[in-house]
């Protein structure tokens, strides 16, 4: 995805392993062999085969992506749909059910109507498939005629609440390694939402005994905090954290799991704020210098008093696969 935002700005991540790249001002470029440098380029830095369809449109985009793979030998991974000939085929070729957009129901209802691929569906009155389909059915059919209405979805939009949860390598019984947990877990929420620039109004965290242990207490529990004031504090959300812990341990307990939710979350610049705290302020600021600390020398150097210094996830790995990519102690080694 780094490798993509290097060719256009315009670019919408549509899932871990596809995006959407618009060409906007590329009237004098050769969009082809842009696709063609993007795969090389891709191939090249980290070893992974790709496919690239072109086409004026995204519904085009996405069938001529399945030509370059389907026809990999003969369109070596890359596709374009630059003529009315190309279109009219290209739409021949692909059967409705496999038209990005259309669902199971539609396709069933679509097909009892005779409508075998996506050149039939673009050739059914607009009045019809908007009283079917609806409007989102209608600015498909256009978009598949060549008419871009389907636009990038550039702007991500904030999540409404955070979580961090995760199950333990071993069960634990004790407060304080339950306490470690958990304020690992709250550190992690509180990056998340200053990423996002929101603060949170309250929190929920619970715990889970493992469901699988035969003979012993069973026990779940959670406890929701309303915060006094709205904050993305890793020092105050770890408070909190630990108190809502203290709420709810009870001892003999073979805990497996644990997790911290943040609520409620509003902008950070419009949040109301507590007239009598006058830690507010330093917190933004001392929290401001912990993010530039991770940016420069990486995640988890710096931790809070409480915290594991040598691990931040304990989890059974035993099966995780190499970060050839992303970490050079891993890295391949040719000999």
């Amino acid at each position: 995805m780094k490798i993509l935002e290097k060719y256009t700005p315009n670019i919408e991540f549509y899932s871990i392993d596809e995006a959407f790249l618009q060409f906007k001002g590329f009237d004098f470029f050769d969009v082809f062999q842009e696709g063609v440098k993007i795969q090389i380029q891709i191939k090249k830095w980290t070893g992974i085969p790709v496919s690239i369809g072109l086409a004026p449109s995204k519904s085009l985009a996405k069938i001529a992506n399945k030509i370059a793979k389907k026809f990999n030998q003969r369109t070596q991974g890359v596709y374009c749909i630059d003529t009315e000939e190309k279109k009219m085929k290209a739409l021949k070729w692909t059967q409705i059910s496999h038209v990005w957009g259309i669902g199971r129901q539609h396709t069933k209802h679509l097909e009892s109507l005779g409508v075998k691929n996506a050149l039939d569906f673009i050739n059914l009155p607009d009045n019809w498939v908007k009283k079917n389909m609806s409007i989102v059915g209608l600015r498909l059919k256009k978009d598949l005629q060549g008419i871009p209405f389907i636009n990038l979805e550039e702007v991500i939009t904030p999540k409404k609440g955070i979580s961090t949860t995760r199950s333990f390598e071993k069960t634990l019984c004790s407060f304080n390694e339950l306490e470690e947990r958990v304020s690992t877990f709250a550190k992690v929420c509180a990056e998340k939402i200053r990423k996002q620039n929101s603060s949170c109004n309250s929190l929920l965290m619970f715990v889970k005994s493992d469901p699988y242990k035969k003979n012993i207490t069973s026990y779940n529990n959670s406890c929701l905090i309303t915060l006094p004031y709205a904050t993305n504090s890793t020092l105050t959300l770890s408070k909190y954290a630990v108190l809502g812990l203290k709420k709810i341990f009870r001892e003999k307990i073979y805990y497996k799991k644990a997790g911290v939710i943040l609520m409620d979350l509003v902008p950070t610049k419009n949040r109301q704020l507590n007239l009598f705290n006058k830690n507010i302020a330093k917190h933004d600021v001392l929290m401001k210098v912990l993010d530039q600390i991770d940016y420069r020398f990486g995640p988890n150097k710096m931790k809070i008093a409480n915290q594991d210094l040598k691990r931040t996830w304990k989890m059974k790995q035993e099966h995780l696969s190499k970060r050839f990519t992303t970490n050079i102690k891993e890295i391949i080694q040719v000999k």
